[in-house]
């Protein structure tokens, strides 16, 4: 096995840096034998047989290609839960763990919303990860999950079932809020935000693996967030919160489109690890 990851993490090398190729030969050997990376390293002087080395082989290749390790191995962790993700959804990003952490600290600081048994409304849902996430952690809370996509909402569907809350999480198809059938306390959402002629200086894994429908947000990226906030008004209830992810530097013109939807409301704009503004918090009064 040691000189199987060694060819791997070489090959892999050639299109990411050396220590993360090392640590998707890792994966994706992992995958391939269904063991977890502590026994990989238990047993490293094993060796393989050939069909198991052709089929790791066919893994490392597909990788090398700029296949995502996601779609790969078929499955994405997202705020401690493990997700299926296939072509057919975005990937989850770690930086949109602020949108579930934001919602969650918005309901705890009790800014007026019904803390008990809130209604939210997840808007661009793909995976379900975001909505499934705080149906976790909110075991009182009702949520919409709401995506364009008939293909995306298959994958929630299978997240909603495997995660045990597809009794409280209620999947609808149609464009943003259109298909909620109520009012709700939280909107969340993570819609296209990339401006259309920056998809093809997208790096190959993302342009040529990932769904670019969920990705294309116009000639500015805020042709969804316009069309969102112009819907929100009447879909939330006062007091209530909206929350939504957005590209760099795209906070003043979000902050800008707020405003105008809900203008008595207070507008932050929260930053992400690396200090970037991530995340618009609205909180209507």
């Amino acid at each position: 096995m040691r000189e199987a990851l060694s060819w791997a993490t070489d090959l892999l090398a050639s299109i990411e840096e050396r220590d993360v190729a090392q640590l998707e030969a890792e994966v994706l050997l992992c995958h391939q034998l269904r063991i977890s990376r502590a026994q990989l390293h238990a047993h490293l002087d094993e060796s393989l047989d050939l069909e198991m080395a052709r089929r790791y082989g066919f893994l490392v290749e597909r990788r090398a290609a700029h296949e995502p390790v996601a779609y790969i191995v078929g499955h994405k962790e997202f705020f401690g839960l493990d997700f299926v993700v296939d072509r057919r959804v975005l990937i989850p990003r770690p930086e949109t763990e602020l949108l579930v952490e934001t919602v969650l600290s918005g309901l705890g600081q009790g800014r007026g919303v019904i803390n008990h048994a809130p209604t939210l409304a997840d808007v661009g849902t793909g995976s379900g990860a975001i909505a499934i996430s705080l149906a976790v952690r909110l075991p009182q809370a009702r949520i919409f999950a709401a995506d364009a996509s008939t293909d995306a909402l298959e994958v929630a569907a299978i997240n909603c079932t495997r995660h045990g809350v597809q009794d409280r999480v209620t999947l609808l198809q149609g464009d943003l809020l259109e298909p909620v059938p109520s009012l709700v306390d939280v909107i969340v959402a993570n819609l296209p935000y990339i401006p259309s002629d920056q998809l093809a200086i997208l790096p190959p894994d993302i342009r040529d693996y990932e769904p670019l429908s969920a990705l294309d947000g116009g000639a500015d990226g805020l042709d969804r967030y316009r069309r969102l906030f112009q819907q929100s008004p009447d879909y939330l209830h006062r007091p209530g919160l909206l929350v939504a992810e957005f590209g760099i530097g795209q906070g003043p013109a979000i902050r800008h489109l707020a405003a105008g939807a809900f203008p008595a409301a207070t507008i932050q704009l929260l930053p992400d690890l690396a200090g970037i503004d991530r995340v618009v918090l609205v909180s209507t009064a």
